[in-house]
C-alpha cells in the first residue's frame, strides 16, 4: 500500500542502465587514473547497499520532517530538528555515506562523480532535507582544495572525523540573488584572524542540532575592498571556535536569529545568521587570498547540480508511486463501453489519458536522469584529465559548465509542472496527505528558486556558457547529437525518433542563428527569450540522450530475459512518446523567438 511513510520508490535498475549500458563507465572511468581502485562490481554492490540504507534509515523520517516543526532556541541560536530527522542525519554520517566521492586522504572512497551523483539521487529521493544536511564533507573538501595547510589541518580533517556540518553563506536581506550587493564586512585582527559583521538570510541548514559544530563558508567584503562581486572574499567561520589542534573552543559570534516558515522542505532549516552582534564572529580568509566569488563557485556549482538532481529524483519517485496507484485503483468502465451500464469497472491504467500522464512522467524522469548522469560522466572526464582548471580538461570543463544550467534550471522548472501531472493521476486522493505527492510538490517547488532562479540559469547559459566562448562548446555538444543521428538508420526501427530529433536539432540551431540578429536590436530580447532558449536546448539534449538509450535498449532487448525485456520495451516506448509529444515543441519555440518583439516594454505599469 502506498503511504507517505513508505513513500520512496527508487529506480536503481535505470541508474545501472545509464552507468553501465549507455555511459559504460566500466570502460571509460572505472579502473582509470584516480579511479583505478574501483570496478563495476564494487559500484553495483555499493549502490545496492546504499539503496537499502536510504529505504530503511532516510525514507521513514521524510513525512515526519514535514509534520514536526523546527524549533529555534534564540538564546543559544540553535535549531532543534525533529528527532527522526536528526537520527537519519547521524546514521548517514556515522556510516560514512557522505564520504563516497571524497578523496581517500580525507577518509573517502574516492568514487567518481557519476557514482556519487547516483548515490545523491537515492538520498534526495528518500529524504531531501537530510540530503542537504550532509553538506559538511563537501565544505571540508573545498577547504582541503583551497585552504592553506594549516586550515586543512584545523578544519578539513576534524570536520570529517567528528561529523561536523557545513553551510555556504551568500545571501543578504537586501541583496537576494544580487550577491555583489552584499554588505557584510570583514576586518583583519591579529594572528591572521578576521572579524565578520553583518546579517545573512536564506542560509540552507545554517544551524541544526544533529552535529557538534558547523563550519560556514562566508562571503564578506574586507574593509577598503571595491564594490560588486570582485570585492568579496571567502572566510571560514565556525559556530564553535576551532583550536589549532582541531579541538572545539568557545562559542563563536555567529548565531541563528530566525528561521523561515516555508511551504515545503520544512525540516531544512532556512536561517537568518547574524555575525558579530553579541560578540565577535571570528574566522579565516580561505587560502589567504581575496578571491571569494571564484572560490565560492566551487560550492555553488555543486549545489546547482544537487538541486537539479533532487528535482529529478522527486519526479522519479512521484511517477513510480503514481504508477503503482494506477495499477490498483479501479474506477469507471473502459472508454469504449462508457454508455454500457453493465460494463465492468477497470483499473485506471487502462484509461488512455492516465496512460498519457504516466508516460509523460516516465519519459521525463528517465530523460532527466540521463541528463544528470551524462553531466556527471563529463565530470568524471574532468577529474581524469587533471581536475577543474587543468589545461588538459579545458574542453570537458567547458562542457560541464554548459550542462549545469540545463540540469538545474530546466529540471527544477519542468519537474514542478510534471508533479502536477502526477497529482492528477491520483484524482482527489492525491490532494490528501495519505499519499506523498502533495508533499513532493511542496518540497520540490523551492528548486526553481534557490541557487539561482530559472531565468538566472538561462542568462548564465546564454551569456557565460554560449556567447563568451563564441558558441564553440554548444556547437561541439550539438555535433555529438549529429554524430548519433548519423549512427541511426533514418528508415529503421528508430525512424520516428530520428526524424523528430533531426527536426528539433535544426530548429535549435535556427534559434542560435536568430539570436545574434535580435541582439543587434537589444539585449532585452535575451530577457524575453532566455528561458525558451534554455528549455529548447535541454529538450534537444534530453532527446539525444534518450535516443542513445533507445539504441542500447533495442540491441539488448533481443537477448533479454522476460523482466529485462519489459524494461527495454519501456525504454523504447518512452523515447517514442518523447519524440512525438515533446520534441515538436522546439519548432514552436523557434517560431516564438523569431517573432519576438520588445513591445511589452512599452506597456505602462498601470496597464498591468
Amino acid at each position: 500500500m502506498i503511504t507517505a511513510q513508505n513513500h520512496y520508490k527508487s529506480n536503481l535498475r535505470d541508474i545501472f542502465f545509464n552507468l553501465f549500458e549507455v555511459l559504460k563507465i566500466q570502460d571509460g572511468t572505472l579502473g582509470k587514473g584516480v579511479y583505478s581502485h574501483m570496478d563495476e562490481e564494487t559500484v553495483r554492490s555499493t549502490l545496492e547497499g546504499y539503496e537499502e540504507f536510504c529505504q530503511k534509515e532516510l525514507a521513514p523520517s521524510w513525512a515526519l520532517s514535514d509534520r514536526v516543526p523546527l524549533e529555534l532556541d534564540k538564546e543559544s541560536g540553535t535549531v532543534k530538528l525533529p528527532p527522526a530527522v536528526a537520527r537519519s542525519i547521524r546514521a548517514s554520517l556515522e556510516q560514512g555515506w557522505p564520504l563516497l566521492n571524497l578523496p581517500e586522504h580525507l577518509g573517502g572512497s574516492g568514487a567518481p562523480p557519476s557514482v556519487a551523483w547516483s548515490a545523491f539521487e537515492l538520498t534526495a529521493g528518500a529524504n531531501a532535507a537530510v540530503a542537504f544536511y550532509l553538506f559538511g564533507p563537501l565544505i571540508a573538501h573545498i577547504i582541503d582544495r583551497l585552504g592553506t595547510e594549516e586550515q586543512r589541518k584545523r578544519f578539513a580533517k576534524p570536520m570529517i572525523e567528528h561529523h561536523w556540518g557545513g553551510s555556504m553563506v551568500l545571501t543578504e536581506p537586501d541583496a537576494g540573488s544580487d550577491v555583489g550587493a552584499g554588505r557584510t564586512k570583514a576586518r583583519p585582527v591579529e594572528g591572521g584572524v578576521w572579524e565578520i559583521e553583518g546579517v545573512k538570510r536564506f542560509i540552507t541548514n545554517g544551524d541544526f542540532d544533529a552535529v557538534d559544530n558547523i563550519v560556514h563558508l562566508v562571503l564578506a567584503r574586507p574593509e577598503g575592498a571595491g564594490p560588486g562581486t570582485k570585492g568579496l572574499s571567502m572566510f571560514i567561520v565556525p559556530k564553535f571556535w576551532v583550536n589549532e589542534d582541531g579541538s572545539l573552543g568557545e562559542r563563536n559570534g555567529v548565531y541563528c536569529t530566525n528561521i523561515e516558515h516555508k511551504m515545503g522542505i520544512k525540516a531544512s532549516a532556512t536561517c537568518e545568521l547574524t555575525f558579530g552582534e553579541r560578540h565577535p564572529a571570528r574566522g579565516f580568509l580561505v587560502g589567504e587570498v581575496h578571491d571569494g566569488i571564484r572560490q565560492m563557485f566551487h560550492v555553488i556549482e555543486h549545489a546547482r547540480m544537487a538541486v537539479g538532481a533532487k528535482s529529478m529524483a522527486t519526479l522519479s519517485t512521484a511517477y513510480l508511486n503514481a504508477l503503482e496507484f494506477a495499477k490498483i485503483r479501479v474506477q469507471g468502465p473502459d472508454l469504449l463501453r462508457a454508455t454500457d451500464k453493465t460494463a465492468p469497472r477497470v483499473r485506471i491504467i487502462e484509461h488512455p489519458d492516465v496512460r498519457r500522464m504516466l508516460m509523460l512522467q516516465k519519459s521525463f524522469a528517465e530523460g532527466m536522469r540521463a541528463l544528470t548522469l551524462f553531466t556527471a560522466s563529463v565530470q568524471d572526464a574532468v577529474e581524469l584529465k587533471g581536475g577543474h582548471g587543468s589545461a588538459d580538461s579545458d574542453d570537458v570543463d567547458k562542457l560541464n559548465d554548459l550542462l549545469l544550467p540545463l540540469v538545474k534550471g530546466y529540471c527544477s522548472e519542468k519537474v514542478y509542472e510534471l508533479l502536477a501531472v502526477s497529482l492528477q493521476t491520483y484524482g482527489g486522493s492525491g490532494y490528501c496527505q495519505d499519499y506523498p505527492i502533495e508533499q513532493y510538490i511542496r518540497d520540490q517547488k523551492i528548486d526553481s528558486l534557490y541557487e539561482g532562479t530559472t531565468h538566472i540559469q538561462a542568462l548564465d547559459l546564454f551569456f557565460r556558457k554560449i556567447v563568451r566562448d563564441g558558441g564553440s562548446t554548444v556547437r561541439s555538444l550539438l555535433g555529438r547529437v549529429e554524430a548519433t543521428l548519423g549512427e541511426v538508420d533514418a528508415k529503421g526501427p528508430l525512424a520516428v525518433e530520428h526524424a523528430a530529433l533531426s527536426r528539433a536539432l535544426a530548429d535549435l540551431q535556427g534559434i542560435y542563428m536568430t539570436m545574434p540578429q535580435k541582439l543587434q536590436e537589444s539585449l532585452y530580447h535575451v530577457g524575453f527569450q532566455g528561458n525558451r532558449i534554455l528549455f529548447a536546448t535541454a529538450e534537444v539534449v534530453i532527446g539525444w540522450l534518450l535516443l542513445r538509450q533507445g539504441i542500447a535498449a533495442a540491441a539488448a532487448r533481443e537477448t533479454a530475459t522476460d523482466k529485462d525485456r519489459d524494461f527495454y520495451q519501456g525504454k523504447l516506448a518512452a523515447i517514442r512518446f518523447y519524440a512525438r509529444n515533446v520534441l515538436p515543441g522546439v519548432t514552436l519555440t523557434r517560431k516564438l523567438i523569431e517573432q519576438g518583439t520588445l513591445e511589452l516594454l512599452e506597456v505602462p505599469e498601470g496597464a498591468f
